[in-house]
């Protein structure tokens, strides 16, 4: 299609015909008509698009969107994500889910998608709570809180997200709250429009486990980046992270480094530059050298 019969893509069309069964004043909400808006600043093509999850409230979101999608077990999306997107690097790859499935079962995968550099985006709805499986603590759950598990109080210090992805090698790391659509809007676009692992963590609250205050809560809470912030500086970004009364919302980090995806091409194209390619017994004798 030529750019003069283009058509231009409106945040409608990436509504899918399933509708939403979350509890009504969820953040998720939110954190969906601004992923509605980001893929319409950015002209994304639905059928060009993938948006992976694992399991929880969350992680639904698939459903809700007009692109190819997966609903996988929990903790697993980024696997997923990381298959699709080496298997066809040419597609935008999206991964979604909430602190628990990202952050418990689904921790170690975080870590290394961040240090390999992933070419994809993951939006982390963070609720501070087990909302699906009925309120227990979550890696996030600030200490001392109460929960349906804890009910003296959470003896556990909470998990900063942005300051794991950070320390482990995401390049580009955004706080967001899905009371705000537009800078949680312009966040999403940003994350997408990174090449390499794009991780924004949203605050996302849940009404039902913590309570009808929440949004007021993190709305008082909140404060953009000072416009002097400098997020190339690791320590700067990280200076932000680990917060307890005041919810900074922005891009903390963004660098540029090469992507899996162009480190593995770069590989393919040594091992096709003409050298002759190992035998299957020597590439055994390097595990068994009496092979």
């Amino acid at each position: 299609m030529s750019a003069s019969t283009r058509v231009e893509i409106k945040p409608g069309a990436y509504k899918s015909d399933l509708k939403p069964v979350w509890c009504p004043g969820c953040g998720d909400f939110g954190v969906l008509n601004a992923l509605y808006r980001a893929m319409a600043n950015l002209q994304i093509e639905p059928w060009n698009t993938v948006i992976l999850s694992g399991i929880g409230c969350s992680s639904r979101l698939p459903g809700y969107v007009h692109t190819y999608g997966f609903n996988g077990v929990h903790g697993r999306a980024l696997t997923l994500a990381t298959g699709v997107k080496m298997a066809r690097p040419e597609l935008t790859v999206i991964a979604v889910g909430g602190d628990g499935d990202g952050l418990a079962i689904g921790g170690n995968h975080l870590i290394h998608a961040c240090r390999r550099n992933l070419d994809v985006t993951y939006i982390l709805m963070d609720n501070e709570i087990y909302g699906l499986t009925k309120g227990q603590v979550a890696p996030t759950t600030p200490t001392g809180d109460k929960t349906k598990s804890t009910y003296w109080g959470n003896p556990e210090p909470a998990v900063d997200p942005c300051e794991l992805a950070i320390s482990t090698g995401a390049t580009w790391v955004g706080r967001g709250f899905s009371g705000d659509m537009k800078g949680l809007t312009e966040l999403i676009t940003g994350a997408i429009d990174h090449s390499g692992f794009s991780f924004l963590n949203c605050m996302s609250p849940c009404v039902t486990w913590r309570g009808d205050d929440e949004f007021k809560r993190l709305k008082a809470m909140q404060k953009p980046l000072p416009e002097d912030h400098d997020p190339s500086r690791r320590a700067n970004a990280i200076a932000y992270t680990r917060e307890k009364d005041v919810l900074t919302t922005g891009v903390l980090y963004k660098v540029e480094a090469p992507t899996m995806v162009d480190r593995v091409e770069a590989i393919k194209q040594q091992a096709m530059g003409g050298k002759p390619a190992p035998s299957t017994k020597e590439i055994l004798s390097t595990f068994y050298p009496k092979f």
